[in-house]
């Protein structure tokens, strides 16, 4: 990479992607938080900056890491850097007292996944406004990865994430009367369809007290309150099964690793025998939970695992396990697709959430789309069945989507 410092000083390939460090605190913090972390917070406060397009700049820089990732340097050249690079750090200012994190970065406390942490985490992330999100999303309101089903220049995220919908409902067989039930129920997507174009009964199930406003106010909109009702409670406190179905898009992830058996047996309690459910979740190999930027940032106490994890850990909750749809390039294609949207909208995400936050969320942006494009993070459909007591699935001998 190219690096342009505070004091004018420019170094590095003149073709190669531009780092601008605005004021030494960007190296403050990433003494006292080496790598993502740090580098996240100098950027969100604007201490550190990318020229050019930040989505191609992280693309090369990352191409160039695994380049190099082959070689290691000796003991020698590893004690000569460090003691070049604690003359230097007195040099430059940066030894000292570590910045503040930014406004931005979550505050959470209490006991981890307890109900008042997780709602404290919902908040932080889903209700930074309504009107933030219709500017980003489709106008199904789905926030989550899309299906898409074409590749002609006219199919848009939109279509992506009705033909993800209707996906949902084919493998779930949802038909008109079926009572059905949706954890974490977001912007309501799913809720809504599933009631106007599959007849479904929904109950639909969230802690963000916004996205509970926005569906009932879409819900009187399209005449639909005899066949939905979005209900602010914790997927814990559900206490009336059975349901013919259950869904539950990208909401596993912030179950977290020991509620997550709580997560699956609360389906399989509330599904009728013969039932099905379908979860679509993110998949992380690399490592657990969220990453540091993700998880100080977006979600916190976000968790991930590989797909297997989640499949033997919804088999442990004594549901059947019948599909599993890898769907990693679709979230490249979704993610994208809101990135463009988002720069195209630029000013106006300041005007309504600030510069910082909107950093933040190009940041996310492009981290999100890299993480899929190159494989470090996937994302998955599991449709699952509660057996009858007779080893009965109701699964049809042929799929149907």
């Amino acid at each position: 990479m190219r690096l342009k410092a505070w004091d004018g000083t420019v170094a590095g390939p003149a073709d190669a992607p531009t780092v601008v460090l605005r004021d030494p605190a960007a190296l403050r913090r990433l003494v006292r938080h080496p790598g993502e972390l740090g580098l996240a917070q100098a950027y969100v406060t604007g201490e550190l900056d990318v020229e050019g397009d930040l989505l191609d700049g992280f693309r090369r820089v990352w191409s160039t890491a695994r380049d190099l990732a082959g070689g290691r340097p000796s003991a020698g050249t590893v004690a000569a850097v460090a003691k070049n690079g604690i003359r230097t750090a007195f040099d430059l200012g940066v030894v000292g007292l570590p910045p503040e994190p930014p406004v931005s970065q979550a505050r959470l406390r209490g006991r981890l996944h307890s109900k008042s942490r997780d709602r404290s985490a919902i908040e932080h992330h889903y209700n930074l406004s309504n009107d933030f999100y219709s500017l980003i999303l489709d106008p199904h309101m789905a926030y989550s990865c899309g299906y898409w089903t074409s590749t002609d220049p006219g199919y848009t995220v939109e279509d992506s994430q009705r033909d993800k919908l209707d996906l949902v409902c084919r493998k779930l067989g949802i038909e008109p009367g079926g009572r059905h039930l949706d954890i974490g129920c977001g912007w309501g997507s799913l809720s809504l369809h599933a009631a106007e174009k599959f007849g479904a009964q929904v109950v639909g199930v969230t802690i963000s007290s916004e996205q509970k406003a926005f569906i009932d106010e879409r819900t009187r909109e399209r005449g639909l309150q005899d066949r939905v009702e979005i209900r602010l409670q914790d997927y814990r406190e559900v206490p009336d099964g059975p349901f013919d179905t259950i869904s539950s898009i990208e909401m596993g992830e912030h179950v977290g690793q020991k509620n997550y058996p709580t997560f699956t047996g609360q389906i399989h309690r509330l599904l009728r025998p013969g039932g099905r459910a379908l979860i679509q979740q993110m998949s992380r190999t690399t490592r657990p939970g969220g990453g540091p930027f993700i998880e100080a940032f977006i979600a916190p106490d976000m968790h991930m695992r590989p797909v297997g994890e989640t499949v033997d850990l919804i088999e442990q909750a004594g549901l059947e396990v019948r599909d599993v749809h890898a769907m990693r390039e679709h979230y490249v294609w979704t993610v994208n697709a809101w990135y463009d949207t988002f720069e195209a909208n630029w000013d106006r995400v300041v005007a309504m959430v600030g510069e910082e936050v909107g950093r933040v969320w190009r940041l996310y942006l492009v981290g999100g789309a890299l993480a899929f494009e190159e494989g470090r993070m996937g994302v998955d459909q599991i449709l699952a069945v509660k057996p009858t007591t007779d080893g009965r699935s109701g699964m049809p001998p042929v799929r149907a989507w």
